[in-house]
């Protein structure tokens, strides 16, 4: 699958509508992507055009959308930095060199002194390479992705640098030549057919080479050299209807497989896959790319995302515990404090013995029976060096008191930390990531950003839902916020609340309405709680069930943090078969 330079061409001819557009939003939803809103003034209904700008190596593209994002709290540095260059701007040429798959749109914009300027935006679509860049009078103002020296011993893409195009072969451009110049260039060639014409056509992907292939021939593997005369003309016949529907309008193919994926598309029907494939036919390259990248885009947005949280959460779980290990050793040397009170006993008890001006004594310990030596300060007098000594004993008395309850309180940090990497690892979507970053927020641990006023009366995802065989209803929480809200509200006083013992994981609980559920039905409840929680994978997971009544949030008491008693403890090994029979339909 890949964004070939002939379909970046149709793509191009169908955004030629928007010149003239100004630009009404810029937003930047994940790193590598940025979302253009173009409002066209003289429209009749003057909606806005989102177009979309990604530089994702897997679905690198620009193409208008429809999709709805998610936006970050704090927009990122590069989104600024178009704010700042493209706000207002009016968009006045979209340019392609050649079938390149590179675009240049050009806007006309006023500058930091009024002055009218043009900024380009350049969309380079090459796999792992795509970048967005903003040009300005031949100079790189900034891109989205820097390469240094580093990165590219070949090309660099710097602020202030003269923008330099990437590196391009010389071949053939299928709408400036013929099929005649196309064939006689496939003369001599000895390599695959679908092999030879991306190597020698401009802006052509594998699968149209392919397909040219099996047109000419019904077998995408055949080489040049055992083209018949009769296959040689129907590879041009194949190739003028790909230039000819290059030039109007063509009808673009979308192909799934039998599982409902994606797989690729292009600008030309597509045969080679018989049935194996579905296809979907497209009146448009923008409505296409739209529809293919979407869903994909989605979920990599929210694996980016959660790449993100996890890190932060991360960071927070090793600063913690690494202030825990401090502290610890703190506390060690907390348990010398008892020598300080003993030598202040002794000085007391042998005062009438000591002057002012002693560096230090020999006296014996009546807690031992035996002589210690006791240093003394020889600016003060016996009984401030007792002083002194009570001093430091009450000082590490009382660090040890409130070193023995920050530790008890890093504990608990470690806990709720853990509680959450499990839920981010079980995340399904990008509002219950929001929510946990909302909750992390909350908690302290995110930095930045406020919530919108509409974001705290925004209802919680809905938990998931199951049925057990005796026909219990059976929730499960998907974060901590979710588990407080189960527990706390939504389950009644006789339903029973079901989590991993000392593991993080869910807050399980079965819908009594009532009823007494039987042993099965607790024992399918428990395995829902072991497979939604970190030993998911393990075996003899211990879950403690208990009625709800007896579980009971302590105050101040983090997300998802409970105390319980009464409880029993069953012993599950998590099965996907099992958990897959309780689901709802």
């Amino acid at each position: 699958m890949s964004l070939d330079g002939a379909l970046l061409h149709c793509v191009k001819q169908e955004l030629t509508n928007l010149i003239g557009a100004r630009v009404d939003k810029i937003y930047q939803p994940s790193r590598e992507e940025i979302v253009l809103s173009l409002r066209l003034l003289n429209s009749p209904d003057r909606s806005a055009k989102k177009l979309i700008f990604s530089a994702n190596g897997g679905s690198a593209r620009v193409n208008l959308t429809s999709a709805e994002f998610e936006n970050p709290q704090s927009p990122p540095m590069f989104c600024m930095l178009l704010r700042k260059h493209l706000g207002g701007g009016r968009l006045i040429d979209i340019r392609q060199d050649g079938l390149e798959r590179i675009l240049y749109f050009d806007f006309e914009c006023t500058n930091e002194i009024g002055d009218i300027v043009v900024n380009t935006v350049v969309s380079e679509i090459m796999g792992r390479h795509s970048n967005i860049i903003v040009v300005r009078d031949g100079r790189v103002v900034d891109s989205i992705k820097r390469v240094t020296d580093e990165v590219s011993s070949v090309r660099r893409v710097l602020p202030n640098i003269v923008y330099e195009t990437p590196p391009r072969p010389d071949r053939l451009n299928i709408l400036e030549v013929g099929a005649e110049e196309i064939l006689q260039a496939l003369n001599g060639r000895t390599d695959r057919l679908a092999k030879a014409l991306p190597d020698i056509l401009e802006g052509v992907s594998p699968i149209f080479a392919r397909e040219c292939a099996y047109y000419a021939a019904g077998d995408v593997d055949v080489p040049c050299n055992a083209l018949t005369e009769e296959q040689r003309g129907r590879v041009g016949e194949f190739l003028n209807k790909a230039k000819e529907a290059l030039n109007s309008a063509a009808e673009f193919t979308m192909l799934t497989d039998e599982t409902g994926k994606k797989k690729d598309f292009c600008f030309v029907d597509i045969e080679q896959y018989g049935t194996v494939m579905s296809k979907t036919k497209f009146a448009t390259a923008n409505g296409m790319l739209d529809d293919f990248f979407s869903s994909a885009g989605k979920v990599e947005r929210t694996r980016q995302r959660a790449r993100d949280l996890l890190k932060t959460v991360t960071n927070a779980y090793e600063r913690v515990s690494g202030k825990i290990e401090l502290q610890k050793k703190e506390l060690a040397e907390c348990s010398e404090r008892e020598v300080f009170r003993v030598c202040g006993d002794l000085i007391n008890a042998n005062i009438y013995r000591l002057e002012k001006g002693m560096t230090k004594c020999t006296l014996d310990d009546f807690y031992t029976g035996e002589k210690r030596e006791i240093a003394l300060d020889a600016r003060l007098t016996p009984s401030q060096n007792a002083q002194k000594y009570y001093a430091k004993y009450r000082k590490l008395d009382t660090a040890e008191k409130m070193l023995t309850e920050q530790i008890r309180k890093g504990a608990d940090d470690l806990v709720y930390l853990d509680s959450v990497l499990d839920c981010i690892s079980r995340n399904e979507n990008e509002q219950e990531l929001a929510e946990i970053r909302r909750e992390l927020r909350e908690q302290g641990y995110v930095r930045g950003g406020r919530d919108k006023p509409d974001d705290k009366k925004k209802k919680l995802s809905d938990p998931l839902r199951f049925r057990s065989a005796e026909g219990f209803e059976i929730l499960v929480g998907k974060n901590n916020r979710q588990n407080d809200q189960l527990t706390l509200k939504t389950a009644k006083a006789t339903d029973i609340w079901l989590h991993t013992k000392d593991i993080a994981g869910s807050h399980v609980i079965i819908k009594t309405d009532g009823r007494t559920p039987s042993e099965q039905t607790i024992f399918e409840a428990a395995q829902l709680a072991a497979f939604h929680s970190k030993g998911k994978s393990g075996s003899g997971v211990p879950v403690d069930y208990v009625a709800v009544k007896f579980v009971k949030k302590p105050a101040g008491a983090k997300p998802g943090m409970v105390i319980f008693t009464n409880n029993k403890t069953l012993y599950v090994t998590p099965s996907e078969e099992i958990i897959d029979k309780l689901k709802t339909k």
